[in-house]
């Protein structure tokens, strides 16, 4: 599975992955998710599927192959690569990475369910609102996102309008719950996480385990403005150790949703064609147990 235009790849990478599978001894079949037949071509039998992609392309064909039992190995080839970096995988050359495949192990990764006045669908990265929902709904709205993906300077540009936003944003007063207990308040940003990193490389939860069935809801109000201003203004000198913000765990997160921009991984909401009645209600982030295993180098 491959995208031909994550980060700053061309069509023509899409012989040389071929050639290149091939002659690591692995029999392929190549499909583009740009064309419109990529969502049957997941349904055929496989033994691994390979996504050479960005965070985007992964987390959807992530969604399509939950109790599949066929592993899913990354090239990792976006802008930010959050589940490639979350798994270890990031800065590490294509060759490292298939020729450990054959002695590789095997790690599960959860797929969240949300629900809301839209329906249900899967999650992969994670699920909040606040100061990343804004970047997304600025981004969207300027029509520029495919553009500003493109720049070599992707993800320290998105971090840097990610600050801008943090600095001038203002809180949101929500109704919510995590396992049933009451954490309502007013918030800047409250993200239920997934994976250690999302959007922009923006690493928010420390100790996140791929698998551990745990989502990480960071929460973060007026107090930590200073704090998450700071973390984007010098998140070179040290990502991890500056990124400490007040989080809770858990499995489930209940949110009353008037209709404030929400993220679902990369996609916003309400969506601009939306009916009244997918604009507000109970939204619902949570952990069923539903998996799909990667397969990382030995």
């Amino acid at each position: 599975m491959h995208n031909p235009g994550a980060g700053r790849q061309g069509e023509d990478d899409a012989a040389q992955l071929q050639a290149f599978l091939a002659d690591h001894g692995h029999d392929v079949r190549y499909q583009s998710t740009k064309d419109d037949g990529w969502k049957q071509a997941l349904k055929k039998d496989a033994d691994l599927i390979v996504v050479a992609a960005g965070d985007g392309t992964v987390a959807r064909v992530t969604r399509r192959v939950v109790g599949r039992g066929v592993p899913v190995a990354l090239l990792p080839s976006g802008t930010a690569n959050n589940i490639a970096r979350t798994l270890g995988l990031v800065e590490k050359p294509f060759e490292e990475l298939v020729r450990g495949w054959e002695n590789g192990r095997r790690v599960r990764l959860d797929v969240g369910v949300a629900t809301g006045p839209w329906g249900e669908r899967y999650f992969v990265e994670g699920l909040g609102f606040g100061i990343f929902a804004e970047l997304l709904a600025d981004s969207k709205g300027k029509g520029s996102n495919k553009k500003l993906k493109k720049r070599k300077d992707a993800v320290e540009g998105a971090l840097r309008r990610l600050r801008d936003v943090a600095e001038r944003c203002k809180p949101i007063d929500v109704v919510a719950r995590l396992d049933g207990k009451d954490i309502s308040g007013s918030y800047l940003m409250l993200e239920a996480v997934n994976l250690r990193y999302v959007g922009p490389n923006l690493h928010l939860a420390h100790d996140s385990q791929p698998g551990d069935g745990q989502l990480d809801v960071v929460l973060v109000t007026e107090d930590e403005r200073d704090r998450i201003v700071h973390y984007l203004d010098h998140w070179q000198e040290n990502r991890e150790r500056l990124a400490v913000l007040p989080t809770l765990r858990g499995k489930r997160l209940e949110l009353e949703w008037p209709g404030f921009p929400l993220h679902i991984d990369d996609k916003l909401y309400p969506r601009a064609k939306a009916e009244p009645s997918e604009v507000a209600g109970l939204v619902e982030a949570r952990l069923d147990g539903d998996t799909v295993e990667f397969l990382l180098p030995a």
